[in-house]
Parts: C-alpha cells; sequence; structure tokens
C-alpha cells in the first residue's frame, strides 16, 4: 500500500516541480525569447559572413546550427537555480520526500521544455538558410530533437556547481564546453553523413545513447552538486 501511495505522491511532486518552472518562465518571457533570438541571429549571421555558395554553405551549416544551440543553451543556464537558490526554493527541493534526482530531472525537462524544444522547432528554418535538403532539414531537426536534452542535463550540472560562486557564468561554459564536444561532432555529422548519402542509423544510435546515459547517471550527479550548492 505504502509503495502504491507514494507513486501519485511521487507524480504530483514532479509535476509541481515542472509546473512551478514554466509559470516562472511564462512570467519572464523575455529570458526564454532571448535564447531564442539568439540562436537565430547567431545561426544567420554565417550565411552573410561567408558568402552565399550553395556548396560551402551546407558543409558548415549543421556544425553552425549545432553549435548556436549549444550557445543558446548556455545562454539560459544562470535562470535555472538562480532565482531557486535566492528564494529558499532549491532547499525545500532537499526537504521533500520525493527522490532528489527525480525533482532535479524535472526541472531540466523544465529548462528543456522552454529552451531546447524552441531551438528544435525553429532549425527548420535555419536549414534552408544554409540550402540543406529536405531530407537533411529533417535529421538535422531529429538530431537536434535527441541531442539538446543532453544539453540541459549537463548544463544544469553546471550551473548547480558553479551556483553562489564568482564569475559563475565563466565556469559554466568551462565545465559545459569540452563535455559537449563529442554531442557536436555526432549531431552535425548525422547530418553530413545523410547529405553524403551514408546511412546514419549508426550516428543517430550514438546520439540516443549519450541521451539514455544522460538520463541515467546525470540526474543524481545533479541531485549532488544541488546539496553542495545548499550546503
Amino acid at each position: 500500500m505504502s509503495g502504491t501511495a507514494a507513486t501519485p505522491s511521487l507524480r504530483r511532486a514532479l509535476w509541481a516541480t515542472l509546473q512551478r518552472d514554466l509559470l516562472v518562465t511564462a512570467r519572464h518571457r523575455a529570458d526564454a525569447v532571448t535564447g531564442l533570438v539568439f540562436f537565430v541571429v547567431v545561426a544567420s549571421l554565417f550565411p552573410l559572413g561567408v558568402g552565399s555558395e550553395t556548396r560551402l554553405l551546407r558543409e558548415i551549416g549543421p556544425g553552425v546550427v549545432w553549435v548556436a544551440a549549444l550557445l543558446a543553451s548556455l545562454l539560459s543556464l544562470p535562470r535555472l537555480f538562480v532565482a531557486d537558490h535566492a528564494d529558499g526554493t532549491l532547499e525545500q527541493l532537499l526537504l521533500r520526500p520525493q527522490p532528489l534526482a527525480l525533482l532535479a530531472l524535472a526541472k531540466v525537462a523544465g529548462h528543456w521544455l522552454t529552451t531546447g524544444l524552441p531551438l528544435v522547432l525553429v532549425s527548420p528554418l535555419l536549414g534552408l538558410q544554409y540550402g540543406l535538403p529536405a531530407e537533411a532539414i529533417g535529421v538535422l531537426a531529429l538530431s537536434l530533437l535527441v541531442g539538446t536534452p543532453v544539453l540541459s542535463l549537463l548544463g544544469a550540472v553546471a550551473a548547480a556547481l558553479a551556483l553562489g560562486l564568482r564569475g559563475a557564468g565563466v565556469l559554466t561554459a568551462l565545465i559545459v564546453l569540452p563535455l559537449n564536444a563529442p554531442l557536436l561532432i555526432f549531431g552535425s555529422g548525422v547530418v553530413q553523413a545523410q547529405m553524403s548519402g551514408l546511412p546514419v542509423a549508426g550516428l543517430f544510435s550514438v546520439l540516443g545513447a549519450l541521451l539514455a546515459i544522460g538520463l541515467v547517471t546525470v540526474p543524481f550527479a545533479l541531485a549532488q552538486a544541488m546539496r553542495i550548492a545548499c550546503e
């Protein structure tokens, strides 16, 4: 009976955590829009700088879009924990009876829904700027759909570790950028493979494996980082 009762309680706690983050973002829509605008502007400047040669744009397009997505995700990380740390919400999460790792995962889900998902939805328009064929645009969007949650997971750990430190933004970037290098390589590589006529299932399997590993391991690291931030 206790396990049966705990399941609805856990669901309510996860939904309450996610709903709160979504409501906070809705009240501060400018922060979420800033990341999206930054993503579009950064990815749109490269065609202006390198010229209009279709072959060159197709070669650099997937990598540019992925790097822009990483930077846009990095730009939104400070709002993930700073407000909660300031008003005591973070301490309340630590005091809840539900597993902190799952509550932390709910916060990451809120960050992805307001930051990563909009990037995925806008990416086809950016693919058109680089002259990518329709199939490559679909692969680009799908790679971002699989990969952007990993950006949120790793970024959340870095943001929690740097919470309250001087120069937290720089420290977060120093932690996040090297960790996401494999993701950028495989994320952009799968689009290049599709345009070259090579099979992409293997690369998508790697992206899926990175996501699965992140979902299983990162929440526990994030929970520990949150505890350290509150000490």
